[in-house]
């Protein structure tokens, strides 16, 4: 099997080569189908509809390494470190979501393959493989651009829809999440129970205190996702995004401290909420 810990991205045969690129086209897929389900799962079927849409681009290009195999069973290869990143969209709350972050990311997966390629045309150690390498990069270019424009037009649809969309405030926001929170410490065990509503009491307070001294503007308040006021881990996520903003916006040294404080907050929160086996 080709190691390529040592001196990544070069190819030593164009077998390789073709290994390497029908394991970095199956890696994709295998990623936004994992997507795709989470997203159905989550009810969410605008979202598994663009990953559906990317996994039929990523099913095109393996169909053109395939044609190049010629029917050839690939090389194993194992590449160099996992070239297809979801950035966190497998994790986060599919509230918090959006066609524009899902054709982002997809971006930017072309854009690393697109760097690959061209690393391994300029190291190439002959003139075919150098050849073969430079039609990948270009391949991936097209693939680039493709998507810059699925994401112009994802990022247009919500400017759209923020035109319409209500805004929000912290304190309502963490009333809320207070609310959320001793709710649900009604349907567990006491240990459990204590804590959440010690959480809940937070809230509270947080609230109280950003509508004594409210915080500065934030943009993430201009558009809260829809239903992201419904369950508990998307508002603690959407919470947690408003104050590492606002820690890096706030002027002064005080209101930089407390947007740090009330993020740690969150984080405590988000950990004990993400246990729990919430509907």
């Amino acid at each position: 099997m080709p190691d390529k810990k040592t001196e990544p991205w070069t190819m030593a045969s164009m077998d390789e080569l073709l290994a390497f690129a029908r394991a970095m086209e199956q890696e994709a897929i295998d990623g936004y189908v994992s997507l795709a389900a989470r997203m159905r799962l989550e009810n969410r079927p605008d979202l598994a509809a663009v990953f559906g849409r990317l996994i039929a681009e990523e099913e095109g290009h393996l169909g053109n390494v395939d044609r190049w195999l010629g029917g050839r069973t690939p090389l194993p290869v194992t590449l160099p470190e996992p070239l297809f990143d979801d950035e966190g969209a497998g994790l986060v709350a599919p509230e918090l979501l959006t066609s524009y972050r899902a054709f982002s990311m997809a971006v930017r997966n072309e854009e690393r393959a697109f760097v690959f390629w061209s690393y391994a045309a300029a190291h190439a150690p002959n003139d075919e493989i150098r050849h073969a390498a430079e039609r990948l990069a270009m391949e991936e270019l097209g693939h680039v651009a493709t998507l810059r424009r699925e994401r112009r037009r994802a990022f247009h649809a919500m400017r759209h829809a923020d035109a319409q969309a209500d805004k929000g405030n912290l304190p309502t926001l963490e009333q809320r999440l207070s609310s959320l929170l001793m709710k649900q410490a009604d349907s567990v065990g006491a240990l459990v129970a204590e804590r959440l509503r010690a959480h809940s009491a937070e809230a509270a307070e947080r609230a109280q205190h950003l509508s004594r001294e409210p915080s500065a503007e934030t943009p993430l308040l201009q558009h809260v996702p829809q239903n992201v006021t419904e369950r508990l881990v998307p508002l603690c996520e959407f919470l947690l995004d408003c104050y590492l903003d606002l820690a890096e916006r706030e002027r002064t040294e005080a209101g930089r401290k407390r947007a740090q404080t009330f993020a740690g907050d969150m984080i405590r929160c988000l950990q004990g909420v993400r246990a729990l086996p919430i509907p």
